[in-house]
């Protein structure tokens, strides 16, 4: 067995005269870090559709970091605007300068943040940070020890690291570095005395507390008092990264505490107002092929909004989706942009051709030829199929961009509604646009009805803004990709339709239309024909109630501003709607290449099932592990080659509640050595055997499987099923 292999963790010493990391080390350090290398072979890297993963990854990455540093840019100017502006003070008391940010209650999200302040404060050279984890300060000498070898060693780091350009031998020089047990408030006095004594070389010493809410209160009330002690003779800054809300700091921090900080609020932005901006800027956005289906996208919003409101967890639940996606095949590499798809289809493979006509919206597609010899042409003849795709694929692109465009309208046109049927937000009207067709649903008819109970004016308003909206989106968002001018050519004359609808709204009036039908003549004199008895009236009045019911059935308007109304109202139900904001099941043949709908792969990789998966793992090691010593015919089956922790686990599921330990150590012997006569188990237990059960048994009690009795000391007692 190696020597440096062993169960337990632990640390081996190898005495082959190395020295002390020197000056050597110190120059690997400036080194920039080679680039990890891919687990992925060169046979899996070099094709296409890794490629165009790569490539699509790294584009909505780069888009969603710029987006999220633009989102926190204010807060962080601020920020550093605060600290700066302590340096400024003449008269230094015991008060001590305290910004509480608030962060949301996902805090790993957002230690990019105090990351980019850091490295803020470090390129203007303002002042000195140290940041402070909770894990970090269990006892206050811990949290001083830390906080002082923060500020002076790693700090010390930082300006090597600025100053190596103007001094070439600054990366040679040997400094002595301090120990814990010297990292005092004493002496953190000493080293900023003589570092940064005069007014020019004067820095704050920022001292960053990102999670809050889990210092140990004593812990954290000692050392806001120790630092405002000091704030006379170094100047200290405090930043509190808040996760909850501002009564969390007047909850934890009593009166004699926070009479010695002077308090600063600084708000950040809400988690669920950065994934809308996200998901509306980003991931929505018409510049990228890729799209969720709308049972995926609701799936991962519903993990943000009901579990983590981890926006970070978001996108890698987004970036395995674009994986899994492109992972499909190289037939998969089209989903790009129409010029490049264009160039790759000339590479692709026969299996890709069969991957295209496996998809589930290809059979429509041919059971819609009428021509026999086209429809074996296209099934069998690849190069026939390599002709069609160029149209297929422009088919695709265009069709989502129109959705899109119209997305848009929908969403200024019903986001505001009473009660918001169809959702208020972009996100909800895209997964209800593509999980079913909208248009027959009882949401799009309360929606309808509550726009036609609008006045004149609301809704001429209304349909204005949206239109507004929607030509803004061509111009802005449309125009500048590559089928822009198709989509644009497509949308804007229904546009104007609907432009010139809403003009006859405004210059209808409110007056009675008459009618000029026969039929309504003939009924209009039958109403007026005077009757010679109480039976023919009462027919009258009856016939005239059915009519009017069935007038109200049809909802006919009787006046001009009705009519027009209700005529906008249906352009916009049929240019729109119904022509571009179609569900998933109808859209153009081949859209799977552009969309990812496999959501049972996503669920059951993102969201873990431990127990079920621990069963597995325990009782059929073989799913797993993938080794021939431990397939099993039947996963009842117990043999000796098997893990002694899966034997342990599965004899215990043979036992009741109590488990008699000496009967579970017989029974563990005679699976192992593979023998269960009566005179080996009266035979001396083999002390390797014992230890491997002891070692078995613990591990299981530490996953959570069994506990130690203490009605008896000889059994355990189960603790699940």
């Amino acid at each position: 067995m190696d020597p440096t292999i062993s169960v337990s963790k632990g640390c081996f010493v190898y005495k082959n005269g190395a020295t002390r990391a020197g000056k050597k080390a110190a120059s690997k350090r400036k080194r920039p870090a080679a680039e990890s290398s891919s687990l992925l072979g060169k046979e899996v890297v070099q094709q296409p559709f890794y490629e165009e993963y790569r490539k699509a990854w790294n584009q909505i990455n780069d888009h969603i970091a710029d987006l999220q540093h633009r989102s926190y840019a204010r807060t962080l100017e601020q920020l550093v605007d605060f600290v700066v502006g302590q340096a400024e003070r003449d008269t230094p008391d015991e008060v001590l300068p305290t910004a509480a940010l608030l962060t949301g209650i996902n805090q790993p999200d957002h230690l990019s943040q105090f990351t980019a302040l850091t490295q803020r404060l470090h390129a203007q050279r303002a002042a000195m940070v140290c940041v402070l984890q909770s894990r970090d300060c269990a006892t206050l000498k811990a949290a001083v020890e830390t906080l002082v070898f923060g500020l002076v060693e790693d700090n010390a780091e930082v300006e090597q690291m600025e100053d190596e350009d103007e001094d070439e031998d600054g990366a040679e020089r040997d400094r002595k570095r301090l120990r814990r047990s010297q990292c005092t408030m004493k002496q953190l006095k000493s080293w900023y005395t003589n570092n940064f004594d005069s007014e020019q070389k004067r820095r704050q010493l920022v001292v960053i507390l990102p999670d809050f809410e889990c210092f140990n209160a004593s812990v954290l009330q000692d050392l806001i008092l120790i630092l405002s002690a000091h704030c006379g003779s170094l100047p200290f800054v405090l930043v509190l990264g808040v996760a909850t809300a501002m009564t969390a700091v007047h909850g934890t921090l009593p009166y004699h505490v926070s009479s010695k900080i002077r308090l600063r609020v600084f708000q950040t932005q809400a988690a669920p107002t950065g994934l809308n901006e996200v998901l509306d800027k980003v991931l929505l956005s018409p510049k990228y092929a890729f799209h969720l289906s709308g049972k995926t996208f609701k799936f991962l919003t519903h993990i943000f909004l009901y579990y983590d409101f981890s926006i970070h967890g978001f996108i890698q639940g987004f970036k395995y989706c674009l994986m899994e996606h492109f992972f499909g095949g190289n037939a998969f590499a089209l989903c790009t942009d129409y010029s490049k798809a264009l160039g790759r289809i000339k590479q692709l493979t026969h299996e890709d051709m069969e991957t295209i006509r496996r998809l589930p919206s290809f059979r429509p597609y041919v059971e819609q030829i009428n021509d026999c010899k086209r429809i074996i042409a296209v099934l069998t003849d690849d190069d026939y199929l390599k002709k069609k795709l160029p149209q297929l694929l422009r088919d695709c692109l265009l069709h989502f961009l129109l959705f899109r465009c119209s997305l848009e309208f929908l969403t200024e046109l019903v986001g505001d509604l009473p009660r918001c049927p169809l959702g208020k937000l972009r996100r909800e009207l895209y997964v209800n646009c593509l999980n079913r067709a909208i248009i027959s649903t009882p949401e799009y008819k309360e929606c309808q009805q509550m726009l036609s109970f609008l006045s004149k004016d609301e809704f001429v308003a209304k349909v204005n803004r949206a239109l507004e909206r929607t030509e803004q989106f061509l111009v802005e968002e449309i125009a500048p990709l590559e089928l822009g001018e198709a989509c644009t050519a497509v949308l804007r004359p229904k546009l104007e339709a609907i432009r010139l609808a809403v003009d006859e709204v405004v210059k209808a009036t409110m007056a009675t239309i008459t009618t000029t039908s026969p039929n309504e003549t003939s009924q209009a004199t039958d109403h007026l024909t005077p009757v010679r008895s109480r039976q023919e009236l009462k027919d009258q009045l009856l016939q005239r109630s059915k009519e009017d019911k069935m007038r109200h059935q049809l909802n006919t308007p009787t006046t001009q501003f009705g009519r027009a109304l209700q005529k906008t109202l249906q352009l916009i139900e049929t240019q729109i709607v119904q022509d571009h904001l179609r569900a998933l099941q109808d859209a153009p043949p081949i859209h799977e290449l552009f969309v990812f709908s496999d959501i049972a792969t996503v669920r059951r990789n993102i969201i873990g099932a431990p127990r079920a998966a621990l069963h597995t793992a325990l009782n059929n090691p073989h799913f797993y592990m993938q080794c021939k010593c431990c397939e099993l015919q039947d996963q009842s089956l117990l043999v000796g080659t098997l893990p002694d922790l899966s034997v342990v686990y599965k004899l215990h599921l043979e036992c009741g509640r109590m488990i008699n330990l000496f009967d579970w150590l017989q029974a563990f012997r005679s699976v192992v050595s593979g023998s269960d006569n009566e005179e080996v188990a009266q035979e001396q237990i083999d002390p390797q055997i014992q230890a491997r059960f002891t070692r078995a048994v613990a591990e299981l009690q530490f996953l959570g499987y069994i506990k130690m009795s203490k009605r008896k000391t000889d059994h355990a007692t189960r603790l699940t099923w």
